[in-house]
């Protein structure tokens, strides 16, 4: 696999990861139509399936992978449309339908809301207030999932120590503010 581009996503480079995410859109959505997925199921299935491989760059899983960056983004997203087409069929037996048309799937809605809970505004609120080096430990950390190693190692940190002692200051600054706010 292309070098540059695990390490791009590893690395978070946006330039990068914005024109990898964009060179093949199109092209997955004329893959996946074979496949008789929606255009809608389509973005959904590849954003999940480069949100996987993000997920395998930063983890290491995508070293030793042999093939290309596009056949391994494209292999996530067929299992992806596979696992769809699975959970559309068991859904459809599930209501008691044995055959399989677009119209049985237009019947169920989900209520997705997108507001936030209480903890979650604190938690944004309070994490806001933290320092600038507390706000990327913690991310690194707990949303790009790096181990104490990897930050040292990237970020230039004397030992995984030092990290681990730095992401455990924050944590218990942000549970402080969290603790004492006025809700």
């Amino acid at each position: 696999m292309e070098h540059n581009y695990v390490n791009a996503l590893k690395d978070n480079n946006d330039k990068i990861v914005k024109e990898l995410y964009g060179r093949h859109r199109a092209e997955f959505f004329g893959f996946s139509r074979t496949y008789r997925i929606s255009e809608n199921d389509s973005a959904d299935i590849y954003q999940e399936a480069f949100l996987a491989m993000r997920k395998h760059a930063i983890s290491g899983k995508l070293n030793e992978v042999n093939c290309s960056f596009k056949t391994y983004l494209f292999g996530i997203g067929k299992y992806l449309i596979f696992n769809k087409h699975k959970a559309d069929a068991s859904m459809s037996h599930y209501n008691g339908n044995l055959h399989n048309s677009d119209s049985d799937y237009e019947s169920i809605s989900v209520d997705i809301t997108n507001e936030l809970t209480e903890q979650q505004r604190l938690l944004r609120h309070y994490f806001k207030q933290l320092g600038k080096s507390c706000q990327q430990m913690l991310t690194l950390s707990f949303y790009r999932g790096l181990t104490n190693e990897e930050i040292a190692k990237q970020y230039g940190y004397e030992s995984e120590a030092v990290v681990r002692s730095q992401k455990s200051r924050c944590l218990k600054t942000l549970k402080n503010l969290i603790k004492t706010s006025p809700r």
